[in-house]
């Protein structure tokens, strides 16, 4: 009696599990996922897999075992069924009429979402209580579609987390939560991206052949409805198995591996969503290791001639004020340029500028998302633990490149071909004193493409051209920070203009495409009279892929940066490792400002220049510094690596990649300089102290 009643769950748990471990096996040999794993790592990968997601079912079966639960024929015997009937009705009306309800005051659509599923859910109640004879055919058909729901989302699920591996070599975490919060980027990105109707089609089929074979299996046991005592059994039952699943979770979500890609393989994407959604700042000094506060900050703030947070930063020359251009470029690897040993001419324009500018060659960014990099290049510190300042409440008055800017009269601004509002940019650089130039400034006659991320990058550089003239004509220096678009997926741009369609979505032809509206935008301001008293700085915000076979592979950071100046900067090339955090505290010694700063990074043509970088993830926070990388993540784990490195696989001459081997003794030196970094950074974010 008790496995028929269950048999539902069984299919759909069997369904699940199948799925689950289909996508398991295409990661494992997915052309992302570099590591090679052995028979018995294999067998580790799959089973915990399995475990996972038998408990990650259960839990998501509530919404099922309620369904069940609530099915009863009892309910619509006079008087029950009318009383219940009314109650519904009531509670549609009030949905429907109070203005302030309570699902109104949660804002979004969560309102509209409960007037329909109320306003269904009386209507099939009472259908079923006017038509009795019809109610076999009214619940098997609502019991159809509870089903085909299930089977949808299971699919689905496999589908996203899929195109989410493809993209970035892990499970869920941040970034999918942030692909939930702003649903009109991300949407649009897809359907711009993919074959979203053959896609969505191929589901649906699937979805409904898997449901007619679990119906028809099942649909019988709606006709002897389980009586009261029975209830209380499955509802026992599931009580016990949801407690025993999370107890369980606690656990098996905590195992580690030295494979960061065996780890991502076989956890279960949903508990990874929970908790990053959970988890969007984390507490530095509850989760990761820590040393005294005034020795951290010590042993941080000697690497400055004047040991202090707050320094006084004065140049023996006179102060230049020269307008400051910096373009932040969307996910250009170090390894597209033909400077860093690439051979397929992507970046011809940048290749060419680089050789008349002072070129960064072992620089890397601080993260893997674009409000990391202009973390990095606004506010010059170090990543902290959880999401970027930019995505925090407490985001504002913070002591910023716009600040040094503006303190010398400089017109400041931001320029986005994008709509500002996506990942918080407004709300940060409007609350730091920045100008914002963006789509909405846009008239329909100045686009001549778009794609869900913005408009086309080479209709950004002409009205950042027509922004810089009006700026110039008033007089006062200028400080634009632009953010370029087009190279992201979809990768789609104008045709004609590079030798790779517009409409091929290939990120060689974003690449491309990217650099030829840089070339226009600097063939049109050589036009200008303010050219020549221009410093144009040109720096990734980040690499297009951060995964591989450990949780910081050093590859997938390495940025190229360049400053250049005509008749200004003489060309060169800085090989020491440096750090994105590095490069306007450069800018503003190359123009001898003099300022009271409160950045973290450092000038790196002063003589105390020490040379190191910080790269992180969301929860891993790494420190590379004399051919180590030293990694701190929660639960107070230390791992350090020891680098070494290789041969392109571009080109045998250029050596941007590394081979990073773990030392089971740790160079206690540098492990609590690591800490001593991040600690202070996050201290002095947490006590506003690099507020202006």
């Amino acid at each position: 009696m008790f496995l028929q009643k269950i048999k539902p769950f069984l299919y759909l748990g069997a369904f699940y599990l199948i799925i689950s471990l289909i996508v398991r096996i295409v990661f494992l040999f997915h052309p992302i996922t570099t590591a090679s794993f052995g028979f018995f790592e294999v067998l580790k990968v799959l089973s915990i897999g399995i475990i996972n997601d038998i408990f990650v079912f259960v839990l998501a079966s509530i919404f099922l075992a309620l369904y069940f639960l609530f099915l009863s024929n009892t309910k619509y015997k006079k008087p029950y069924g009318q009383i219940i009937l009314g109650i519904f009705v009531l509670f549609f009306l009030y949905i429907l009429v109070i203005p302030n309800n309570i699902f109104k005051q949660y804002g979004g659509s969560i309102a509209e979402v409960a007037l329909a599923f109320i306003g269904l859910k009386t209507l099939f109640f009472a259908a079923m209580l006017f038509f009795p004879a019809q109610r076999i055919k009214i619940r098997n058909t609502l019991y159809f579609i509870v089903v085909f729901l299930y089977t949808t989302i299971i699919i689905f699920n496999a589908v996203s987390e899929y195109f989410f591996y493809n993209e970035f070599g892990l499970r869920y975490n941040f970034i999918a939560v942030d692909y939930l919060i702003y649903t009109n980027e991300v949407i649009g990105n897809i359907m711009e991206s993919y074959p979203v109707i053959p896609l969505f089609l191929a589901i649906s089929a699937v979805s409904l052949t898997i449901t007619w074979i679990i119906f028809k299996r099942t649909k019988n046991e709606l006709l002897d409805l389980p009586n009261l005592k029975q209830k209380f059994i499955l509802l026992g039952s599931f009580i016990v198995l949801a407690g025993v699943s999370l107890l369980g979770l606690s656990f098996t979500t905590k195992i580690t591996s030295p494979n960061v890609f065996a780890e991502e393989i076989e956890a279960n994407g949903l508990p990874k969503f929970y908790w990053a959604f959970t988890h969007n700042e984390l507490d530095y000094f509850q989760f990761y290791p820590k040393i005294d506060q005034k020795v951290a900050e010590s042993n941080f703030l000697s690497q400055f001639s004047e040991p202090k947070l707050t320094r006084n930063i004065i140049s023996d020359q006179p102060e230049l004020k020269k307008n400051v251009v910096l373009i932040s470029i969307e996910s250009l690897s170090a390894e597209f340029m033909e400077h860093y040993g690439n051979t397929q001419k992507l970046t011809p324009f940048l290749d060419s500028l680089a050789n008349h500018s002072i070129m960064f060659t072992n620089l890397y960014a601080t993260g893997n998302r674009t409000v990391r990099g202009l973390e990095a290049l606004t506010l010059c510190i170090p990543p902290t633990a959880g999401e970027s300042i930019i995505k925090r409440q407490n985001n504002k008055n913070k002591f910023t490149t716009g600040s040094v800017f503006k303190s010398k009269g400089y017109d400041v601004k931001f320029l986005y071909g994008g709509y500002s509002y996506f990942d918080n940019m407004q709300d940060f650089f409007a609350g730091n004193g920045y100008g914002i130039v963006d789509r909405n400034n846009f008239k329909p006659e100045e686009i001549s493409f778009a794609n869900v991320w913005g408009v086309a990058d080479e209709d950004m550089a002409r009205k950042a051209i027509q922004v810089m003239n009006a700026e110039a004509k008033s007089g006062k220096p200028f400080f634009n920070h632009w953010m370029t678009v087009s190279n992201h997926r979809p990768f789609t741009y104008p045709d004609g203009r590079v030798d790779i369609p517009g409409n091929a979505k290939s990120r060689e032809g974003g690449v491309k495409y990217t650099d030829y509206s840089l070339k226009l935008f600097f063939d049109m301001a050589k036009k200008q009279d303010w050219y020549k008293n221009t410093v144009f700085v040109i720096i990734a915000d980040h690499c297009a892929s951060s995964a591989g076979d450990t949780e910081l592979p050093m590859d997938k950071y390495k940025i190229p940066a360049l400053v250049y100046s005509d008749g200004f900067i003489q060309p060169q090339k800085f090989d020491q490792v440096m750090s994105q955090i590095d490069v306007m505290p450069t800018v503003f010694g190359l123009l001898n400002f003099n300022y009271q700063s409160k950045f973290l990074g450092q000038d790196v043509f002063k003589k105390e220049f020490q040379p190191k970088a910080y790269i992180a993830t969301y929860q891993d926070l790494g420190f590379v510094k004399d051919n180590h990388l030293t990694v701190i993540s929660p639960v107070r784990m230390i791992r350090q690596y020891s680098l070494k490195q290789k041969p392109s696989q571009l080109s045998p001459q250029f050596n941007i990649y590394y081979d990073e081997n773990v030392l089971k003794e740790h160079n206690q030196k540098l492990v609590d300089e690591t800490i001593s970094a991040y600690q202070s950074t996050s201290y002095w974010i947490k006590n506003n102290n690099l507020n202006r």
